[in-house]
């Protein structure tokens, strides 16, 4: 019966995740998906907590639960001033550069052989342990579900919207499977070979001339750069995006 089932490879970015490290990895033991068909690779950078010593100490509670892991030490050099929020405008576009150049950099380390690519940001803290089998069931290319901080709340994940922004996924709750034209990250599911093809965080401002794309981006203007471009690069190259609003799952206050 397993050997029917698709490789699927969980890939975190994270940077000062120290405190959310141990649920992320609680989350992870509780998926119902068997460790041969798993692989997980995770990507530290700039953190200024204890993430890394604490990734090489669960390096072999990860071993036990994926047949592949991929841990990879990457710096950009990218610090917010303390007490300066991670979504202050000033430092939108640089921080989002080094996210996308981040995800880029784990993708390419970590993909060999899997079908799918399933994206889990570590301060995702709760969702269903068969939310792999959720996220395949509808059979399309790009899914994610609905991040929230409290459930039936308000969308969290703002990067995931339709109509130029103007409809985010709480929105949409009770229309099924919805088109998406851009996606977040928190959580994300993309079939394998779309990566191969070529799939990848803008680390730019891309789609300037797409339709779909925001007219009048409240910080840069124009175009869309990491996740959100990700979503106008798919369908410059054929695919849909879509989300579930209805499955929902938890992201820290903090």
């Amino acid at each position: 019966m397993h050997s029917q089932l698709p490789n699927i490879l969980i890939l975190t970015p994270v940077k000062n995740g120290s405190r959310h490290l141990a649920r992320y990895l609680e989350l992870i033991q509780r998926l119902n998906w068997p460790r041969e068909h798993l692989s997980m690779g995770l990507l530290e950078s700039d953190s200024d907590d204890q993430t890394w010593a604490m990734l090489q100490t669960m390096r072999a509670s990860l071993d036990a639960r994926a047949a592949n892991v991929t841990l990879v030490k990457r710096d950009y050099g990218f610090t917010i001033p303390k007490r300066i929020p991670r979504w202050s405008p000033a430092f939108q576009l640089a921080r989002r550069t080094i996210m996308a150049r981040a995800r880029n950099q784990l993708l390419f380390r970590a993909l060999r052989e899997e079908d799918w690519v399933l994206w889990i940001d570590i301060d995702v803290i709760e969702y269903p342990a068969d939310i792999i089998q959720r996220l395949l069931a509808p059979g399309v290319d790009i899914i994610h579900p609905h991040c929230v901080r409290r459930y039936g709340g308000e969308t969290f994940d703002r990067n995931a919207w339709a109509e130029h922004g103007g409809k985010l996924m709480q929105d949409m709750r009770g229309e099924g499977l919805v088109r998406l034209d851009a996606v977040g990250g928190t959580m994300l599911m993309v079939k394998a070979d779309i990566h191969r093809d070529g799939l990848i965080f803008p680390t730019f401002k891309y789609g300037v001339s797409n339709s779909r794309t925001r007219p009048n981006h409240p910080i840069w203007e124009k175009g869309e750069i990491e996740t959100e471009g990700l979503g106008i690069m798919a369908t410059d190259m054929g695919h849909q995006c879509w989300g579930l609003p209805d499955l929902e799952i938890l992201h820290s206050d903090g």
